[in-house]
């Protein structure tokens, strides 16, 4: 399917904003175009609260988290006040970057350039053989700083200044997800995978299930849990797309495996069994289950790669535990093999929409929130009608 010149005229989707069952996928170019997934870039990763990770990554002062997101270096990092921030990762001098990217600790911020530096809450600490610059204020030179504020552990980064606080593109999920009393859970593994999909691919597949007979016929689907005894999609209140399963068991072992007790502050259905999965827009999977919780956090890289990243989160008691990485390990199981599972069928649909015979398809009745999910990135990417 050829791609058109005028890429963003409502025409070329008015399938796709059809109800569920008259409407069609989006055209492949969706998935392909160097152009859709800059105006992605433009018009949601950089106006949307974007999930960048967990608390217990930058545990103690000095700790820090250095990357790249939607083309902009950042460094997530924490103050000798036990302050959380976001800065730009741009010297303030001639725009050197200052932190590689990963992970680490330091009392100060040094650039590898000319050696200005910074302190931990990102204020000019030095900037050797400045006093002769004329007007030079050290004071009106320190990082740029970016939005970051916290729930429940997780780290959001906004990069645009005129965006609500992140309590508005949350709604009413903290209190939906309240009992599972995330601020007590602990990170206790974060794997990083990077795919050869457009993140809408992998996005899209986290919110159906109807594939689960096929892609995890070897494994989850052997798993009474899968066939639920309901299933439902609740309304949303804020910038999510949410599900609940009811089903025995925990949702994250593989039958037959060995897990921890539920947690105690569940209650109602949640308590007889079940799991919340909220997808928080654009691109941040949320699985709560009984005894545990786990995310999937995207980062975009292009208009065909991805890099994910998988956290398994316990309550703290758990981990305590004297057997707690024995049983930890039937849970990392489950995750890697599933996950794996569904990297290898989003790499296939990519190679499948790349081909100049891709066309858009229709909707089972089954995929009603992959049909909720384009439309939501219609509605910020395309022209005024």
């Amino acid at each position: 399917m050829q791609q058109p010149a005028d890429l963003f005229d409502p025409r070329h989707y008015a399938a796709v904003r059809k109800p569920l069952l008259q409407a069609e996928t989006m055209p492949p170019w969706s998935y392909t175009s160097p152009a859709f997934y800059q105006r992605e870039v433009e018009r949601v990763w950089r106006k949307a609260w974007n999930f960048l990770g967990h608390v217990d990554q930058v545990a103690k002062p000095g700790d820090y988290l250095a990357l790249e997101f939607a083309g902009v270096p950042l460094i997530i990092m924490r103050g000798k006040d036990n302050v959380i921030r976001a800065f730009a990762n741009s010297c303030r001098h001639r725009g050197t970057a200052l932190l590689d990217a990963g992970s680490g600790n330091c009392g100060l911020i040094v650039c590898p350039y000319h050696s200005w530096s910074y302190a931990l809450d990102g204020t000019l600490a030095g900037a050797p053989e400045m006093q002769q610059t004329e007007g030079f204020d050290p004071a009106k030179n320190g990082l740029i700083p970016l939005r970051l504020e916290t729930w429940g552990g997780f780290l959001f980064v906004c990069f645009d200044e005129s965006a609500p606080p992140l309590a508005n593109w949350l709604g009413g999920l903290p209190e939906k997800l309240e009992c599972y009393n995330f601020d007590d859970m602990v990170l206790a593994r974060r794997r990083v995978f990077d795919m050869d999909c457009n993140w809408k691919i992998f996005v899209e597949n986290a919110k159906e299930s109807y594939h689960i007979a096929t892609v995890h016929k070897a494994t989850i689907n052997k798993y009474a849990s899968v066939r639920s005894a309901g299933y439902w999609v609740e309304k949303p209140t804020g910038e999510y797309v949410v599900t609940f399963a009811q089903h025995d068991n925990s949702m994250a072992l593989l039958k037959g495996d060995a897990g921890f007790p539920p947690i105690e502050s569940l209650a109602g259905r949640r308590e007889a069994g079940g799991t919340y999965a909220p997808l928080l827009y654009p691109s941040t999977y949320l699985a709560c289950t009984i005894d545990c919780a786990w995310y999937l956090e995207l980062h975009p890289l292009g208009p065909d790669r991805t890099r994910l990243v998988h956290g398994a989160l316990f309550p703290q008691s758990r981990t305590r535990r004297a057997d707690f990485e024995k049983l930890a390990a039937n849970y990392y199981k489950r995750w890697d093999i599933t996950i794996e599972e569904d990297i290898v069928a989003s790499e296939r649909q990519q190679k499948g929409v790349n081909s100049p015979y891709s066309l858009p398809g229709r909707f089972s009745y089954r995929e009603p929130l992959v049909h909720a999910i384009d439309n939501w990135v219609l509605d910020r990417v395309l022209d005024p009608a």
